[in-house]
């Protein structure tokens, strides 16, 4: 089992920055691929961003590829999304998820096993 909090979530003008971080504990942190993904109102989860067991190697959506940047801290058993550039459609409650898996998967979020409770973005315009 591994447990993720995630933080850093809030209100931020179109334009603006805000970095998530997402700690985990239960389980080395190392032996997990790492996700972040978001879900607006109405809409279903989308996959944003992941990142390999050791960081070496990351994947982002179409959407945000620029303006958003992943990273993991296995030290700190912590990953991070750091959100440039903000647009009022990035507005949703994110979420980062966790996978055994080796490489960084398809970002389908039926790929991975565990799962933050969220934490709400919101950029007005």
């Amino acid at each position: 089992q591994v447990q993720l909090v995630e933080s850093g979530g809030g209100l931020v003008q179109a334009g603006g920055s805000l970095r998530l971080s997402c700690a985990a504990s239960g389980r080395t942190f190392s032996n997990y691929r790492m996700g972040w993904f978001h879900q607006a109102p109405g809409k279903e989860r989308e996959f944003v961003a992941a990142i390999s067991r050791t960081g070496g190697n990351t994947y982002y959506a179409d959407s945000v590829k620029g303006r958003f940047t992943i990273s993991r801290d296995n030290a700190k058993n912590t990953v991070y999304l750091q959100m440039n550039g903000l647009k009022p459609e990035d507005t949703a409650v994110y979420y980062c998820a966790a996978d055994r898996s080796y490489g960084l998967g398809t970002g389908d979020p039926n790929e991975y096993d565990y799962w933050g409770q969220g934490t709400q973005v919101t950029v007005s315009s």
